[in-house]
């Protein structure tokens, strides 16, 4: 039989095979051999498995300088291959044992919001891990979102890393920046440098919000601080139903076509694929996953079935409420016999002094808080229990900490069914009004946020609420950690206290990872957090706290805790009224005192009977606002909110795009409040018409959109879903190129006010009628900038998503006049630029 013979190439190549097998074979030490490396540079103890070549040579190293020095090349060179030894410089592994690490923290929930702390909100997933291991009762935060975050990645104080306060309310001063400097290497670059697979799900509030562009710069972006994956939200809130959502620097649209899309379940979904993909791939490789939903954050958007599982639940009342969490946490021992209720405030409404609309309308705030608290935890049980099914949950190091502040007062007394209108400075919305969303509450056509007086409620059995540093309403969190190959005392409390800072050291001693002297060639600043790890043994759950001293600061609200006492001054302000009061001197702010080894929840003030004491503490609280950035001290929060920040179109009062580009952040955005503008389009229209979005900002809750509707011309104003105001053509556009124009003549000066718009195309007045008023100060917070489609939600219910221009977008511009804003704003705007550009 006659074989086909190969070419002259084919034979080449395979006797050269041949001889490079060979010659491998031969270069070869026997199989029972290990890798005889070089030990690199500036690295310690150095751990090689595998054999000479195989790429499953690793390496541990001392963890000075990250990342490490290359290694040396550890094999022979010679003239030729078959008188050479190949080398395969070593993986970077961390130390034998090192756990993996699942670090898991929710969003505004105080103390009493868990069942495992004594909350009436079931939390089956993190009961679990407290059953597992251990309960902290004395763990705080710093009252609010970002900060809390900053210090959490970085075992640093939040000033210390430039988040004084939130991104949105940034100012020029090194503690209030926004910027985590690059001396200050966050966790997950730690991890990553020694070997560890880093990921981030979920909220990413530690990005200034003037990088959120494709233009970036990205260093503070996820994975410039050192995370390879990330999958989740810019800012501090998005709708659950389409968030402003990301995969590593690309924006993505994963509800769209889907129905009962929602990001908490989404959330849950992508880790566990991104673990159980690493899992096959390098079964052996420890991982760091950082896991932060954005429950219980407003919007409070849990699924349907989940509320119903809470209906007639907080019937009671928010005054029975705390007394049923009160008797819970003393039964299961997460606060002491002597605890004392702290009182109901006077400057909230009883329960028994409301009307029957309003109790039902606040039962119905509480349950669907409730459901998206549940629905949360629920899906956070579907990410651990992955973990065990991939047999790894007896070497992973979980921290489950509930809230990264206490519960959220930012709902106003009333509650809201739109957020916006909060954060706009409107805290009263008629009764009429909320209940036409009763039954959708907490759905697509919502963005809620609950009453007050539930919020002070779940932060049993201390006074105050988020954003409040100085009590801990706004900073005690229940926090749980478990490890079964090292924590042994299953189902033990902890009363030491510490702080959100502490947990970076405590993750690096139960990996054996040092903290690095430098990092990319920059020397790094000390971890200011310390160690939890020494309680884990049983034998010292009694031990003296090693965190001594704790400030706290937020709008001026201090504290400060050293060695069992704690000083505070008390808000001269609630959080609920957004800063929309004239606040005192700074130095004329009250002080208290408490003696916490004796009064858990802050109840006696001690400040009249001990001044001695009291002024003790304050000099104490000083000593450390010096050191970590806290000053300068500044109580104010509206200034704060128009602060300009750096910007790549400041100063600029016409911009001009052309084609589509959606996905513009906001700050990057041409900016329409309280203003004079014209926005112009020059289109081609196709035969047959066009439809679609020309430019819009913000959605369903506030914003405005120019668009193309059944070939007609169309500008929509959403005032936050409280009212419309539209302007339209009557005649479809024929094909060819047309100009449409919107101008509005702003009833300035002072924010919010109204004007006259007028709609034309190609030069013909088309629609001319007033607004009567606007948004006076933040028209959208987790929507974007979109030209030539609408990707998120709707500012009107007249077109569906995605809303694609069918046409063409040959030159689109915008047209603003100046600010008029009141006089007495605009001085302190210009005070403060002026003072960030000396």
């Amino acid at each position: 039989m006659n074989r086909p013979k190969l070419p002259v190439f084919a034979l080449t190549l395979v006797a050269g095979l041949a001889a490079f097998l060979v010659a491998i074979a031969y270069s070869q030490p026997a199989k029972s051999s290990r890798a005889e490396v070089a030990k690199p540079a500036n690295s310690g103890d150095v751990q090689i498995t595998g054999e000479l070549g195989s790429p499953a040579a690793t390496t541990t190293i001392d963890g000075k300088q990250l990342p490490p020095p290359p290694s040396k090349f550890g094999g022979v060179i010679k003239e030729t291959a078959k008188d050479s030894k190949p080398y395969w410089p070593p993986s970077v592994v961390p130390p034998k044992g090192a756990p993996n690490v699942l670090l898991i923290m929710t969003d505004d929930q105080g103390f009493g919001v868990t069942s495992t702390f004594g909350g009436v909100i079931p939390t089956p997933a993190m009961d679990r891990l407290a059953k597992s291991g251990l309960r902290y009762t004395q763990f705080n935060s710093t009252a609010l979102c970002s900060p809390t975050r900053a210090a959490l990645i970085t075992g640093r104080n939040h000033h210390s890393v430039g988040t004084g306060v939130i991104g949105e309310l940034a100012t020029g001063y090194p503690g209030y920046d926004s910027i985590i400097t690059k001396d200050k290497a966050s966790v997950g670059t730690i991890l990553r440098d020694n070997g560890y697979a880093t990921s981030w799900f979920g909220k990413n509030h530690n990005t200034p919000t003037y990088h959120y562009s494709a233009a970036g710069p990205f260093d503070q972006w996820p994975s410039g601080m050192g995370f390879q994956y990330f999958y989740g939200f810019m800012g501090g809130e998005t709708d659950q139903w389409t968030p402003y959502l990301f995969k590593d620097h690309t924006q993505v649209f994963p509800y769209h076509g889907k129905k009962d899309y929602n990001l908490i379940t989404d959330m849950a979904d992508e880790a566990i694929k991104y673990m159980n993909g690493l899992n096959a791939a390098a079964p052996d490789k420890p991982f760091f996953v950082y896991y932060v939903p954005g429950g219980t954050h407003s919007p409070h958007q849990p699924k349907r079935e989940w509320r119903d599982k809470f209906k007639g639940k907080f019937d009671m009342g928010w005054e029975k409420l705390r007394e049923e969490i009160f008797a819970n946490q003393k039964k299961l021992g997460v606060i002491p016999a002597n605890t004392e209720l702290t009182a109901w405030p006077d400057s909230l409404p009883k329960w028994d002094s409301l009307s029957a609309d309003q109790k039902k309308l606040y039962a119905r705030e509480a349950e669907n808080f409730a459901g998206y608290a549940a629905y949360t935890d629920h899906e956070i049980g579907r990410v651990i229990q992955s973990v065990e099914d991939m047999g790894k949950l007896e070497n992973t190091l979980i921290i489950y900490i509930s809230g990264d502040n206490g519960t959220s007062a930012e709902g106003t007394v009333e509650g809201t069914f739109n957020q916006m209108t909060a954060y706009n400075g409107i805290l009263t919305l008629p009764i009429a009004a909320q209940m036409a969303h009763y039954d959708d509450w907490g759905s697509d056509k919502t963005y809620p946020h609950m009453s007050v007086a539930w919020s002070w409620a779940l932060d049993t059995p201390f006074k105050w609420t988020k954003q409040v540093a100085s009590h801990f309403g706004g900073t005690r969190q229940g926090m749980v950690m478990s490890w079964p190959n090292r924590i042994k005392d299953a189902g033990g409390i902890r009363t030491q206290f510490h702080h959100i800072i502490d947990i970076v050291p405590t993750i690096l001693e139960a990996s054996n990872i040092r903290a690095p002297e430098t990092v990319d060639g920059i020397a790094q600043s000390p971890i200011e957090g310390v160690s939890i790890a020494y309680t884990w043994d049983e034998a010292n759950k009694s031990a003296k706290s090693k965190r001594e001293t704790q400030y706290f600061e937020m709008f001026c609200n201090r504290g400060i805790y050293h060695e069992g006492w704690y000083a505070c001054t008390t808000p001269p302000a609630p959080p609920w009224l957004m800063g929309g009061v004239k606040m005192p001197e700074i130095a004329d702010y009250k002080w208290e005192l408490y003696d916490i080894t004796e009064d858990f929840s802050q109840n006696n003030d001690l400040a009249a009977k001990q001044p001695q004491k009291l002024k003790e503490m304050q000099a104490i609280f000083m000593k450390e606002a010096e050191k970590y950035n806290v000053l300068p001290l500044d109580n104010s929060v509206l200034p704060r909110l128009v602060t300009p920040r750096p910007s790549a179109i400041a100063g600029k009062s016409i911009l001009t795009y052309t084609g589509e580009n959606v996905g513009i952040p906001i700050g990057n955005a041409p900016e329409l409040l309280n203003k004079d503008y014209t926005i112009t389009a020059e289109i081609t229209v196709p035969q047959g018409g066009a439809n679609g979005m020309i430019a819009t900002m913000g959605g369903r809750f506030g914003g405005y959109g120019l668009y193309m509707l059944k070939g007609k011309p169309v500008f929509v104003y959403n005032a936050l879903d409280l009212a419309r105001f539209r302007w339209e053509g009557s005649e479809a556009l024929a094909a060819g190129k047309h100009t449409i124009v919107f101008d509005l003549k702003y009833d300035g000066p002072g924010p919010g006010k109204g004007g006259t718009g007028v709609l034309t195309v190609d030069g013909k007045e088309l629609v001319k009628k007033p607004m009567p008023h606007s948004i006076p100060m933040l028209m959208a917070i987790d929507e974007t900038f979109d030209i030539g489609s609408d990707t998120r939600t709707g500012v009107d219910a007249d077109y569906e998503l995605p809303f694609q221009f069918t046409g063409q977008i040959d030159k689109l511009t915008f047209k603003l006049g100046p600010s008029e804003l009141l006089a007495a704003e605009q001085k302190t705007m210009a005070e403060r630029l002026s003072r960030t550009r000396d």
